[in-house]
């Protein structure tokens, strides 16, 4: 049994202006653990990982490795060893998909777990578009190359959120297939996912949101075990 949580958060309250967004929520991720966080839109999921990156106005306790980091800048908190894939595929669209990768490097840290030639490994099609400018790839591979290149950075848990959102079902199943492959790496997941079959089939654990706290908590079986809780929170 895993001891101890990379991740802990404790109370946790986010503001955007004077709209309370986030509720007091608690949640934590275990070293080398997929964690997903399932809920309805706007319930406040995607606020959830953007106040733990330090990105909004928050109170309460976030612990990545027992140390505080709340008061943090975004930066600051990157470089502690957080990953943060955000859902409008941030990439830079005039650089080839090689130079996002690159970028995506901490300069501090040359021994990392990934190379770019792991990337091309894990995703042939990015190899095969690797000299592309990364404005021209299709949406499906902008979301890989914005996965990819957090990983660059050497995150020792990365947060992804709605990483399968448009994507064709295919590339669905390559994507679940890396946050496995992350995993053995021994990286931490938190997923923000709305397609259930997924985050059931990847995940150790999952915690259900909905207005702006946590509702539930359990494990994959848990979860499908709870027809009514499900209808309450997840169905549309």
């Amino acid at each position: 049994m895993r001891t101890g949580h990379m991740l802990d958060v404790r109370d946790l309250h986010a503001y955007y202006g004077k709209s309370h967004i986030l509720h007091g929520v608690q949640l934590r991720v275990g070293e080398g653990e997929i964690v997903s966080l399932l809920g309805r839109n706007g319930v406040g999921r995607s606020t959830t990982i953007k106040a733990i990156m330090g990105m909004v106005e928050c109170s309460g306790s976030v612990r990545f490795r027992d140390e505080e980091l709340l008061g943090h800048k975004t930066f600051e908190i990157a470089h502690k060893g957080l990953g943060y894939v955000p859902e409008n595929r941030d990439i830079f669209p005039t650089l080839t998909v090689r130079q996002n990768l690159l970028l995506g490097q901490k300069t501090q840290r040359p021994q990392g777990r990934w190379k770019a030639e792991d990337m091309f490994e894990l995703f042939p099609r990015l190899k095969e578009r690797a000299d592309t400018q990364a404005g021209v790839l299709s949406g499906g591979e902008q979301q890989m190359l914005t996965l990819c290149r957090t990983l660059m950075g050497d995150p020792e848990l990365v947060m992804i959120d709605e990483p399968t959102e448009g994507l064709a079902p295919k590339i669905v199943e390559q994507v679940a297939g890396l946050f496995e492959e992350i995993r053995k790496r021994g990286v931490s997941i938190l997923l923000v996912e709305q397609k259930l079959a997924i985050a059931l089939d990847i995940s150790e654990r999952l915690y259900v949101m909905g207005h702006g706290s946590i509702v539930f908590e359990g494990t994959p079986r848990d979860v499908r075990e709870n027809a009514a809780m499900r209808k309450e929170w997840l169905e549309v």
